[in-house]
């Protein structure tokens, strides 16, 4: 049986950038800073680290770095999915995944395929590697929704489909998949904001925006939850409930780029289409920053 090795906080790593490059030396800073401070696993080249905007060459060095830096401490979640089945079933069966313990999938975005041709999508992706397979559910930015019923029939149906990063906020749909799932299945919070009543509903845990900059924070909160000590775990969510709202009002990972600026770990770049978040939006998470005396 394929268990599922990604649970408690996992950080959807951003990729940093330089004068329009790629700052790895930014890069290998941040997962020191990642790896002192808590965090459970790292879910890397996926949405955060602006994925579709990285060459194969980018991506290739990317991973390599954070394999060599973790040198197995924490299990590595790797984005690979897209709208095309079988150019994804390719790069599972030719690509090197030496050193990732599993991947992220996201539901096919653009074509609006049917629930079964979402189910058949996974289904010929769990089939061509033998990793661990987290799917991942977020309408808002695929234009589909994945139903509890096919999240579930994929569950019983695959091996090593081991775990959903849910990020509909159906709160309903999620807590059918919680209810009626598998054992050997699992539920991830993909939205920071609601991971606390998440967890309270038999999540086990986060691939967060927010633990970029704030790891050892965020940890402590998922831990909690996760310990059952709901109280002190929603104190410290109830911390962040301002800056879960900035983080994304400009758009991810404007916010927490921004973030990580005003703590003095990366500059403040992304790449086009997407841009730096507003003066006011920046301005607003660094007094927030200041406030909570976060130390880098």
């Amino acid at each position: 049986m394929v268990h599922n090795k990604f649970k408690g906080l996992g950080i959807a790593l951003i990729t940093p950038f330089k004068g329009g490059e790629v700052d790895y030396t930014a890069l290998r800073r941040l997962l020191d800073y990642q790896l002192s401070n808590g965090v459970d696993f790292l879910c890397i080249l996926a949405t955060t680290g602006e994925t579709p905007c990285l060459s194969a060459e980018e991506r290739k060095q990317i991973k390599d770095i954070v394999v060599e830096k973790v040198q197995g401490r924490i299990p590595i979640l790797m984005g690979c999915g897209g709208n095309n089945t079988n150019a994804v079933v390719q790069t599972l069966k030719t690509e090197d995944f030496t050193g990732i313990d599993g991947i992220l999938s996201v539901c096919p975005y653009y074509n609006k395929p049917s629930q079964e041709g979402l189910y058949q999508h996974f289904k010929a992706i769990a089939a061509a590697t033998e990793l661990p397979v987290v799917l991942y559910n977020v309408p808002g930015r695929v234009g589909v929704n994945m139903t509890a019923e096919t999240t579930l029939r994929l569950a019983n149906d695959c091996e090593n489909i081991v775990a959903i990063k849910e990020a509909s906020g159906d709160f309903t749909q999620i807590d059918d998949i919680i209810k009626n799932k598998p054992e050997n299945f699992d539920v991830i919070s993909g939205d920071d904001g609601i991971t606390f009543p998440l967890i309270t509903l038999g999540a086990v845990g986060v691939i967060s925006v927010i633990g970029n900059a704030l790891p050892k924070e965020f940890s402590r909160m998922v831990r909690l939850a996760l310990n059952g000590d709901y109280s002190n775990a929603l104190t410290i969510h109830h911390q962040f409930t301002e800056l879960f709202k900035l983080l994304f009002v400009d758009g991810n990972p404007a916010g927490v780029k921004a973030m990580l600026n005003s703590m003095g770990l990366i500059e403040n770049e992304l790449r086009l289409p997407l841009v730096p978040s507003r003066i006011s939006t920046f301005e607003k998470i660094a007094a927030i920053i200041k406030e909570l005396n976060i130390k880098c």
